[in-house]
């Protein structure tokens, strides 16, 4: 793994990525996302999950990507979903770190410049953002919701507290199971809470994706200042 970790974060510089990668590139800065001003109903969200071998983005490494979108206000489609291995990419050498930037951008398209909902967005926003600034030279900065801030607003009753994942599959009825979960399993049990959260947020009058996003960074705001 340490060779990985070597490989991963080698210096990169996006004048020696593929030219495939790098037409992708300009298309995707190129393309629209989602209006964020539209109903929850009309735009897909993107949940997601990493795996890195410890907690600091700076200095720890990425070793695993999972994501699911969620669509039509709460749909979780199986097909639509995408799980990246850094550690099961083939390849030697400068193939390899060609694999490695093709699965980077392959996971950019399936992305869409969807809205991302995670749990802590310091911690998988800044592996993420870490990765793509290094290979293939992207400054990643998506519309964030982040359900470890958001989920004590928005179900007080609960608890209004920050809490560990855990005690909110505990708090939902979701069964967590015993023993460590992969990222896959972790991401659709965040898409399980994210569709009630959508219920809940709707009744709250917050009935847009702009609307959502500012709330959570509202709520992470005054959360850590108070």
């Amino acid at each position: 793994m340490f060779g990985i970790r070597k490989f991963l974060f080698k210096d990169g510089s996006p004048a020696h990525l593929p030219d495939d990668v790098k037409a992708a590139i300009e298309a995707w800065r190129a393309s629209s996302g989602p209006q964020l001003d539209d109903a929850h109903f009309h735009v897909r969200y993107v949940v997601i999950d990493i795996i890195s071998s410890g907690l600091k983005p700076d200095s720890d490494e990425l070793l695993g990507i999972a994501a699911a979108g969620v669509r039509e206000a709460g749909m979780i489609v199986p097909d639509d979903a995408f799980y990246l291995d850094f550690s099961a990419i083939e390849g030697e050498g400068e193939a390899q770190q060609q694999a490695v930037d093709r699965q980077l951008m392959a996971f950019l398209q399936f992305l869409a410049k969807a809205p991302l909902v995670t749990y802590h967005v310091p911690y998988v926003g800044g592996f993420l953002q870490r990765i793509y600034k290094e290979r293939l030279g992207i400054d990643f900065q998506p519309n964030w919701v982040d359900l470890a801030w958001l989920l004590p607003s928005m179900f007080e009753e609960k608890s209004h507290t920050l809490q560990p994942l855990d005690h909110w599959l505990d708090l939902f009825g979701l069964a967590s199971g015993s023993g460590r979960r992969d990222a896959m399993e972790n991401t659709l049990m965040l898409a399980r809470i994210f569709q009630m959260l959508l219920v809940r947020v709707s009744a709250k009058g917050i009935d847009t994706p702009g609307r959502l996003v500012d709330e959570s960074r509202a709520s992470s705001f005054l959360r850590r200042t108070h």
